[in-house]
């Protein structure tokens, strides 16, 4: 496994971590969720990526007596939740960025969790009910009183982060360490033209997710829709809407054409791609099945077979590369 600095900030992460949603306390028992997070642990995995949002908090109930059970030394992983959507039930104070939600919904996780402090604490979306300011001053009363190591956003643009920085810098508090984006072969304009500044000024780290764009990347659908995937779950009709273009598609088949010429699976392919931009910290691994994450967690071995003339070869099929003018 490779290890990676999360942006300017101390901490190591593993190039490859796991995530949790849609899968943990959902779509699979807590029995694979077990065998998953030991397989991922075992092959050099140090980081458990969780929201409060997912499966309504059941996931975090999941996790936390999966860790329990196998009393690794704490010091030898990271997890992470994420406040805004709220677990179950909801109500007018159980969601968003309010101080309220920001503190009860952190230690309501630590509950679920059964663990004293949240390695890293994620705003899940921006909150336009709530100002900044508010959030950024909860955010550091988590972090003094040790409940939290380290806070960030997740799918904030990057004006809003900037503020959430400036409100920080000129109050002497902890601003945001990392960012939680979308960023994939087809998804690409905040990683790779958004954040540029930020990462450049502020050395914010990335913790990625969707490398496979919901399973579009996985090559499972270059030839059929098959019915088991994640995006027949009921209610992700908009999952489903949104990734299967015809479009994507067509790109998902060409690009597998290219992995199997250098003679790696698509996924690995798509994993590795992600690996390769510098201001990645981490890639987000999903997982429902032992053999799945197994083949994925090899992903880092396709990184030496991503020359340029390869890189190339692929920004042709796809043809999205974000426009950044030169000044």
């Amino acid at each position: 496994m490779e290890y990676r600095r999360l942006g300017k900030a101390g901490v190591q992460v593993s190039a490859l971590s796991l995530g949790s949603w849609l899968t943990f306390g959902k779509q699979i028992s807590d029995e694979v969720a077990g065998d998953l997070m030991t397989i991922a642990y075992e092959n050099g995995i140090n980081f458990f990526d969780n929201a409060e949002g997912y499966a309504g908090g059941k996931s975090e109930e999941v996790m936390g007596k999966i860790l329990k059970a196998k009393n690794w030394d704490r010091e030898s992983y990271l997890v992470s939740s994420k406040v805004f959507f709220g677990a179950e039930p909801k109500g007018p104070n159980r969601v968003g960025l309010s101080r309220k939600h920001v503190i009860e919904g952190c230690h309501a996780a630590l509950k679920r969790f059964q663990l004293d402090y949240l390695d890293f604490y994620f705003c899940h979306r921006p909150d336009v009910n709530t100002p900044i300011e508010e959030t950024v001053w909860a955010m550091n009363t988590l972090l003094q009183q040790g409940k939290i190591l380290y806070w960030g956003t997740s799918e904030w643009s990057a004006v809003e982060i900037m503020e959430a920085i400036k409100v920080a810098k000129e109050n002497h508090l902890i601003g945001p360490t990392m960012e939680q984006p979308q960023y994939n072969m087809i998804e690409r304009n905040k990683l790779e033209k958004e954040y540029l500044l930020l990462f450049r000024d502020y050395g914010l780290g990335t913790t990625i997710w969707s490398p496979l764009h919901s399973g579009v990347l996985s090559g499972k659908y270059n030839n059929a829709d098959p019915g088991d995937t994640r995006l027949h779950l009921e209610g992700l009709d908009w999952l489903k809407n949104r990734t299967l273009a015809e479009t994507k598609i067509e790109i998902s088949k060409k690009v597998t054409a290219i992995a199997q010429e250098l003679g790696v699976s698509m996924p690995k392919l798509a994993i590795a791609w992600c690996l390769r931009n510098p201001n990645v910290s981490t890639v987000i691994l999903g997982a429902s099945k032992a053999e799945q994450l197994k083949e994925n967690l090899t992903a880092l071995d396709v990184l030496p077979l991503l020359t340029e003339d390869v890189m190339k070869r692929i920004e042709d099929v796809l043809q999205n590369k974000p426009f950044i003018p030169q000044y």
